[in-house]
């Protein structure tokens, strides 16, 4: 697969651009390690172990680093063995064409055979390998092994399609193929871990960001299907695309974030693809900015300089009019893309940060709020503020909450 060209903002670099700089590859599975195939097409590969003085590495410095804010994290007591899994899946908007596509697993080494089992939804990445199944290139994933592998869960996590092992243009906040994406991961995920010898007693969720939207919707999918999960938890999550992005077009805060020309970006481009809608993005971007988003799309090199923070120097003029923005192509995939219209059995908890640049305190309510609001309330789903956090620090805090939740069930 090609590798990309860009990174993730760093806490820093968020300020300037979405699509920045060059990144260092990310380091291959060994040659020498074989890979496993299971059955359904399913197979494995052993890409790392990670002691526990790597893992207490993460939680003191390293995630400090990428989050901006020191929290306090139980230390990690084990090893983890990492492993990167190809499954089967299919691309639900595409008449359920068959694809291949990647995730992760993270084993504690030398613990029970039956353990508590979190499936992690990633955020936004900027680079390919930016995901669960390159962690060296993630550090929201690090976290996560950190935080839950390291204290005996079972992690996975899969790379939503177009990212990691995937040959096909990336889904960004595509709903059904980010939910055939981790639901299918968690099939695959449970396949290998019986190969293995391995059972988990009960599914968690979590995610952050993207991933925190991908998690609500991987729950209403799993509940549909009727598969059992014992409780799913977010941070940042934007819960209602359509709220969020209105608000970035025409009530924009202060503190909105200059990156957030990248959610326009990517989901412009991923609909197109995905939905079948030629010219979806053109009709959407200035014309003398659509190439050079087009290339940023691909992750192709590009002059970063001539991507515009100023939204109304890259979206044209009639989108910052709310009706005509409902009523465009764009706008209605966009209005569909929410995941918290449902009546929610499972518990959850949606945890946001009062200072948070991309993702308001009213989206991320959202999914509260509107439980609330059916008859006498659905008391399943609960909003928690992290404080004065921001996007990566709400992430950075929210974290270990989820555990000490997921360790109470």
């Amino acid at each position: 697969m090609k590798q990309s060209r860009f990174r993730a903002p760093s806490v820093a670099a968020s300020a300037a651009l979405a699509f920045l700089g060059l990144a260092a590859p990310a380091a291959p599975a060994r040659a020498d390690e074989p890979v496993v195939t299971v059955a359904g097409g399913i197979s494995y590969q052993a890409i790392g172990r990670w002691d526990a003085d790597r893992l207490n590495q993460i939680l003191t410095k390293d995630t400090p680093a990428f989050a901006g804010i020191t929290e306090t994290y139980t230390p990690a007591t084990n090893a983890v063995l990492l492993y990167r899994v190809t499954f089967p899946s299919v691309i639900p908007e595409q008449g359920n064409r068959p694809i291949v596509t990647t995730g992760l697993i993270a084993v504690p080494e030398g613990t029970a055979a039956s353990l508590p089992l979190v499936s992690y939804q990633h955020g936004t990445v900027y680079l390919n390998e930016e995901v669960p199944s390159y962690p060296e290139q993630s550090p929201e994933t690090q976290l996560m092994i950190a935080q839950f592998a390291g204290q005996g869960y079972l992690l996975i996590g899969a790379d939503y399609f177009g990212l990691g092992g995937s040959s096909e243009p990336e889904g960004y906040m595509v709903k059904a193929s980010q939910q055939q994406a981790t639901s299918d991961m968690l099939v695959a995920g449970r396949a290998v871990m019986s190969a293995m010898g391995l059972s988990d007693t009960g599914l968690h969720l979590a995610g952050w960001s993207q991933g925190g939207f991908v998690t609500m919707a991987m729950l209403e999918k799993l509940e549909r299907d009727g598969v059992a999960v014992k409780a799913a938890a977010t941070a940042s999550a934007p819960l209602d695309v359509f709220a969020a992005l209105n608000g970035f077009l025409n009530f924009p805060r202060p503190n909105d974030a200059v990156w957030v020309n990248s959610l326009f970006i990517l989901s412009a481009f991923a609909f197109e693809n995905y939905y079948a809608v030629p010219g979806l993005a053109r009709s959407l971007f200035t014309e003398e900015t659509y190439d050079t988003l087009a290339k940023a799309y691909r992750r192709e090199p590009i002059d970063v300089a001539t991507i515009p923070t100023d939204l109304h120097k890259l979206i044209r003029p009639e989108y910052f009019d709310p009706q005509f923005f409902a009523a465009s192509a764009y706008g209605r995939l966009i209005a569909a893309t929410s995941a918290y219209r449902w009546v929610i059995r499972t518990p959850v908890r949606n945890y946001y940060g009062e200072a948070d640049e991309a993702i308001t305190v009213g989206v991320a309510r959202m999914a509260a709020t509107y439980q609330a609001a059916i008859g006498t309330g659905n008391p399943t789903v609960e909003a928690v503020s992290t404080g004065d956090t921001t996007h990566r620090g709400t992430f950075a805090r929210a974290v270990p909450l989820w555990k000490a939740w997921f360790d109470g069930l």
